[in-house]
């Protein structure tokens, strides 16, 4: 049985631990700084679970001395340092940071990766499946064009000025709306700024906006370099979010004073269980002598998974981490070393337990639910 140690027992460190725990496969320990969170996650899932402090190094390496895989479900400032000590414990190590300096930090250090042990950050959503995706559309190509990402977590009963509720960490967020983004432009490496690249469009009939964010090309725009025209990732939100988000972060600047933003953010919008992921790649350049675009379109909805509801969001970052583990651990994955998310073979991702959360035959089966066919989607508690 692998071992696995889960670092954080927040929404998304949970949900790991339930999905490798109820898979029978994976023997779960899962530590946080905080005993209520434990205590949480131990009436969810028979799981190992203990009080630690991730920015302790001695603490961190006793943790993973006897585990084959650690995944961090923390704030991507702890990630290097758990990337150290997984190093020096010879075990393989997970992540789902957005943040491009955190990924640069932890690559570094797959030069000294022990044999059979790998350093995979990026692992969730986005980063994670829609750099999977985007890859599994490129590699159709003879020559590449362009290669647009779009992902959106939304609320499915918006009912505020920013047509949005919290249904992550609260500081990825405003990672993602502050930082420089990475794209290609014009077959060049360039950073854009964030909030910009406005653009709206339609899908099954709701109306959306998507902009620039930080973080969510992963690796890709180091793998396309030289091979597209143009890459470029957007979040997608209701229509007239980012305008106000520009007030808040530009014009009274509180893109200066992060903690500060979080804790309004956190007083003033609450979380919601009760949402939905949108991925939509769209990649265009020449396929067999012509100039073709094709998609893919996905929606996951919020839904009950072994009698137990899971956000949307929860799901698909879970999902993701869950899936590349599994690879992993049957060998469908580069053996050593640092590993991007588009080395994952999309149909290996799809066929996986945890990644076929993402497939077609799923998307139609809770589409059915989401639009009211079944009574299972009101039944139980909402708070995962």
């Amino acid at each position: 049985m692998h071992r696995v140690l889960v670092l954080g027992a927040g929404k998304i460190g949970r949900a790991i631990a339930c999905f490798l725990q109820q898979s029978g496969d994976y023997d779960v320990r899962v530590a946080d700084s905080s005993q209520d969170a434990l205590s949480h996650v131990a009436g969810m899932a028979p799981v190992d679970t203990v009080v630690a402090d991730a920015s302790d190094a001695g603490q961190l390496r006793r943790l993973m001395r006897d585990r084959d895989s650690v995944l961090s479900a923390m704030s991507f400032a702890f990630n290097p340092g758990i990337a150290q000590a997984a190093m020096a414990t010879s075990t393989s190590y997970f992540d789902l940071t957005e943040d491009v300096t955190t990924t640069r930090a932890v690559r570094k250090l797959s030069g000294d990766c022990p044999t059979g042990c790998i350093l995979m950050p990026q692992c969730g959503l986005a980063p994670g499946f829609i750099s999977i995706a985007a890859q599994h559309l490129a590699s159709q190509y003879q020559s590449l064009d362009h290669v647009h990402m779009r992902v959106g977590a939304l609320p499915l009963f918006p009912n505020n000025a920013l047509k949005y509720n919290l249904t992550w960490s609260t500081d990825g967020l405003i990672n993602e709306y502050c930082n420089p983004c990475e794209a290609i432009h014009a077959g060049r490496l360039v950073e854009v700024l964030p909030l910009e690249g406005y653009e709206q469009f339609s899908l099954d009939g709701v109306h959306y906006e998507a902009f620039n964010t930080s973080g969510g090309l992963g690796s890709l725009c180091e793998s396309l370099n030289g091979k597209v025209r143009e890459l470029n990732y957007r979040t997608v939100r209701y229509h007239g979010h980012r305008d106000l988000m520009k007030f808040l972060l530009n014009d009274l600047r509180m893109s200066e004073k992060r903690n500060l933003l979080k804790e309004i953010l956190e007083d003033a919008i609450p979380v919601t269980w009760q949402d939905v992921v949108i991925t939509f790649v769209t990649v265009a350049g020449l396929r067999n002598g012509q100039f073709v675009q094709m998609s893919d379109a996905r929606k996951v909805y919020h839904q009950y998974i072994g009698g137990r509801h899971w956000g949307a969001i929860q799901l698909t970052t879970a999902a993701g981490i869950c899936a590349v583990l599994d690879l992993h651990v049957h060998g469908k994955l580069p053996a050593t070393g640092f590993v991007r998310q588009e080395e994952t073979n999309f149909q290996d991702f799809i066929d996986n337990r945890f990644g076929s959360h993402f497939s077609a035959d799923t998307q139609l089966r809770i589409d059915r639910i989401a639009e009211g066919h079944s009574d299972s989607y009101a039944t139980g508690s909402l708070e995962p």
